[in-house]
This record gives structure tokens, C-alpha cells and sequence, in this order.
């Protein structure tokens, strides 16, 4: 079999980097990309509101409940950049195909289980294949749509999956809580897996391995225990506290093994995380816009659905469907804001805006009472969340990816979803504290009674949504000063084995 090198071929029907045949092909491959990528993110949500029928079911106490959350989340965190390195030395098909299978097997077994350890095991092993799975798909999205108009279309419907799949996920998980049983939502990933994994080896081509890989060993085990313990510090402080000496020498070996890191790799000949990759401002600053998302998104979907079930009531089907005008303001903004839009006025205005109008949104919804009705008092306040998710999402995950060589397109991808998972992990352990302390206060300084109790809740959820504002506006400065306003270049196309 002969070999050819496809830089990436103009649209007049020549084969594009990474895929078999015609030029329409591709598209079907952002199909099978997209149900990877929303597999993925639905996951991160899917199993929250099922959990407590399934605790009921297997029988375990709420001190191990954190544990089917945060087993997927150390896995993943942790392992995410092994992932895209991995995808970059071995071939993006190779790991995409390997996540695919072993993501849905995962899913499986967390479905029939039955006991607790079955079902911890099952969500670890699910993080540690999407941390396989999520870096490949975005990295053969960025090698495959190499020309501009095509690529702001394929990043506009992968950034829509991306945004929307955690509040998709809070609708699916409650729609099969509701009607069939807590193991379909993890029986269902196998609805995305199985078409995804056979459109991945009728429709991805084999690339080119031009060199035997080489990979950094020291760099590997600094950066995955670094992060595995930045993960699990800021997890145990939702169990336990701030002070509290796990947390804090979690927090801090995780710090400092980081810095160890990006030490360690100025000096190695083949480093995991060449550091051209963050140094680019373009880059850089939308790795930093990506962390922020993160931040702001988990907020959202951790209070709000908090607020929907215990002070107005909802079911888990209401709760999932309270998220679509959310999720409706993501797909619109990111369909349409990188061909419309982000040409025109250039990523640092389009990121800075939208990051502003997320802030507006999770503003509005600070004003939210015990009394809040949903037309008024809420709906508005989604809308705009989703339009300013949706524009900042599609625009960073494109400046992330801006420029790479393919080589790095892997790693880069990684980097990327990490900045989300900290940044979630992040928020989360914050969030929790601050509306603990608001919860208290105003406890504290009411008379003790059942009115009182439920509007301290409302008050610690309404809390974390300003801070979650906050987080926006901050997200709004850092790019405004980061990110240059100049057009955002294409990643280079993969070489490809032909056929």
C-alpha cells in the first residue's frame, strides 16, 4: 500500500485530511464526531438526577453518593492530556475508535451493576475512556475542517453539542429516571457509541505514523498526578472543608507538581505539552476563555437545578426541560456567530461580548424569589446565558485549535477540555461554600421557621449566580486585554494513508 501526504485539499471534491472519499464525506464525519462529543458532555449530567434512585437501589449511604460524580471526574481530569498526546503519536482514528468502543462497554457494565464498587468503577472507567475519546474528536474536527467557511460551520454545530449537552444531559437523565429506570442513562451512551463507532471505521481513514512515537514518560506521571490531585483536593472540600489537611496538601502537591511540569517540559527533546501551544496569545487566550466557560457553566446547571427541584418543585422532566431556552441560545449563537459574525469583528470583540451577555443573563437570575414564575422570571435570564455560551464557546474552542501544527492538534484538544474540568471543579467547590456561608447567614439572622429555611435557600442559590456573573466579567477583561483581534488561522490538515 502506498502512502500520501494531504495537506488539505480545496473543496472540489479531493479527499480532506483524516477521511475516505469525496469531499462530502466529511460531513457525515462531523455527524459522527458530534454524537461523540455530546455523548460526552451529556454525560457530565446525565447521572446527577438519577443518583438518588440509584442509591436507593444499590443500597448506598450519601458519604459514598460523591463518589459516582468525582470517580469520573479524577479519571478524566487527570488523564486528559496522556489522551491527546496519545492520539498525536498513535493516530486520532486509532484513540477516537478505542474510546468509542470503551466508553460504551463502560457504559454497560455501570448499567448492570450491582453494587456500589460496580458502578464507581464503571463511571472511572468511562472518565478515563473520554479522556481518550473527548481530545481525539476535537482534535480530528480541527485537522479535517482545514478551510475557513467549512470550519466555522463544523466548530459552530461540535461548539453547539458542547454547550448544550450538559443541559440536554439534565433533560435525558430526568426523561429516564422518570419513565424507565436509573440504569438506562447509562445504558444510553450505548445509542451514541455503537453508530459513532462504526461511522468512525467506515468514514476516518488510517494517518500516517512518519515516526516511531516517542513519549514523555516524567511528564506523564507530574502532570496526571498534578491534576488527579487538584481534582480530588477541591472535590473534598464539598465533603469537608477549606482547612480541612487533605484538601489543603491535595491543593498544594497538585500546585506544585504543575509547576514541576511546565519545568520539566522546557527540557525534554519530546514533551507532552510543547509549550508553543499555550504561548501563542491566540491560543493562550482562549485556553483561558475555555476555563472560564467552565466555571460559569457548572453554576448554572449545579444551582439552578437545585433551585427548580427543591424551591419550586419541579420534576426531573420539568427541571431538564426548564434548560431549553438555554440550550436553543448555545445552538444559535454558535451556528451562526463563527461564519455571521466572528469574520467580521474578529475573536477578541466576539469572546469579551459574549462573556458580557452571559454575565447579563446569570445577572437576571440572581433576582430569583420563592415566588419566581418561569415566563418572567427565568426564561429571560437562560436566553441570554445560552446566546453568550454559545458565542464565547464556538469562538475560543476555534482560537484553541488556531494555527497548530498537526502534531499538536491532539494535545491541544486535551488542553482544552482540561481547562473545562478544572474549571468546573473549581467552581463547584467555591460555589458550594459560598452558598453554604449565605445559606447560614441569613439563617442566622431570621427567626427560626420553615419560610425562613426556604428562603435561605434561595439566597445561597441566588449567591453562587452572582458570583457565576462575576466569573463572566472577569472572563470579559482577560480576553479583551489576552486574545488579539486578528483573523483566527486553520489548523494544519493531517497526512493520511491512502486508499
Amino acid at each position: 500500500m502506498s502512502t500520501s501526504i494531504d495537506r488539505g485539499a480545496p473543496a472540489s471534491g479531493k479527499k480532506k485530511p483524516g477521511l475516505r472519499g469525496s469531499h462530502a464525506v466529511r460531513w457525515w464525519a462531523l455527524v459522527v464526531l458530534g454524537l461523540a462529543q455530546l455523548m460526552v458532555m451529556l454525560d457530565a449530567t446525565v447521572v446527577n438526577i438519577a443518583l438518588p434512585e440509584a442509591q436507593r437501589d444499590l443500597g448506598f449511604g450519601d458519604g459514598s453518593r460523591q463518589w459516582v460524580i468525582t470517580g469520573y471526574a479524577l479519571a478524566f481530569g487527570s488523564l486528559l492530556l496522556l489522551g491527546g498526546r496519545l492520539g498525536d503519536l498513535l493516530g486520532r482514528r486509532t484513540l477516537f475508535v478505542i474510546g468509542l468502543a470503551g466508553f460504551g462497554a463502560a457504559s454497560v457494565l455501570g448499567g448492570s451493576a450491582s453494587s456500589f464498587e460496580i458502578l464507581v468503577a464503571a463511571r472511572v472507567a468511562q472518565g478515563l475512556f473520554a479522556a481518550v475519546l473527548a481530545p481525539a474528536a476535537l482534535s480530528l474536527l480541527s485537522v479535517t475542517f482545514t478551510e475557513p467557511p467549512e470550519r466555522a460551520k463544523a466548530f459552530g454545530v461540535f461548539s453547539a453539542l458542547g454547550g448544550a449537552g450538559g443541559a440536554i444531559g439534565l433533560l435525558v437523565g430526568g426523561m429516564l429516571t422518570e419513565w424507565a429506570s436509573w440504569r438506562w442513562v447509562m445504558y444510553v451512551n450505548v445509542a451514541f457509541a455503537v453508530p459513532a463507532l462504526i461511522g468512525a471505521l467506515l468514514l476516518l481513514a488510517k494517518p500516517v505514523i512518519a515516526e516511531k512515537p516517542k513519549l514523555d514518560i516524567p511528564g506523564i506521571l507530574v502532570v496526571s498526578a498534578g491534576l488527579f490531585a487538584i481534582v480530588y483536593g477541591f472535590a473534598h472540600v464539598e465533603s469537608t472543608s477549606w482547612t480541612n489537611p487533605v484538601t489543603l496538601g491535595s491543593m498544594i502537591v497538585g500546585a506544585v507538581l504543575l509547576v514541576v511540569f511546565v519545568l520539566l517540559e522546557t527540557k525534554v527533546a519530546h514533551p507532552l505539552l510543547p509549550l508553543r501551544v499555550v504561548l501563542d496569545r491566540t491560543r493562550g487566550g482562549s485556553f483561558v476563555a475555555v476555563f472560564v466557560i467552565g466555571m460559569g457553566m457548572f453554576s448554572i446547571f449545579l444551582f439552578l437545578t437545585y433551585y427548580f427541584a427543591a424551591t419550586l418543585g419541579y420534576s426531573p422532566i420539568k427541571t431538564g426541560l426548564a434548560y431549553l431556552p438555554l440550550v436553543t441560545g448555545v445552538v444559535a449563537t454558535s451556528t451562526t456567530m463563527p461564519s455571521l459574525v466572528l469574520p467580521r469583528v474578529g475573536p477578541k470583540v466576539v469572546v469579551s461580548v459574549s462573556f458580557l451577555v452571559a454575565a447579563a443573563g446569570m445577572a437576571l437570575l440572581t433576582r430569583l424569589e420563592l415566588d419566581s414564575t418561569y415566563a418572567t422570571h427565568i426564561m429571560p435570564g437562560m436566553i441570554l446565558l445560552g446566546l453568550g455560551i454559545g458565542g464565547a464557546m464556538t469562538t475560543a474552542f476555534q482560537g484553541a485549535t488556531s494555527g497548530l501544527h498537526h502534531d499538536d492538534a491532539g494535545v491541544a484538544s486535551a488542553l482544552i477540555n482540561t481547562g473545562q474540568q478544572i474549571g468546573g471543579s473549581i467552581s463547584t467547590a467555591l460555589l458550594t461554600t459560598v452558598a453554604t456561608t449565605a445559606t447560614t447567614d441569613y439563617l442566622t439572622s431570621h427567626k427560626p421557621s420553615a419560610l425562613a429555611a426556604a428562603q435561605a435557600g434561595v439566597e445561597g442559590y441566588t449567591a453562587t449566580l452572582a458570583w457565576g456573573s462575576g466569573f463572566f466579567v472577569v472572563g470579559a477583561v482577560i480576553a479583551a486585554f489576552l486574545i488579539p483581534n486578528r483573523a483566527l488561522e486553520p489548523s494544519e490538515g493531517e497526512p493520511v494513508m491512502a486508499h
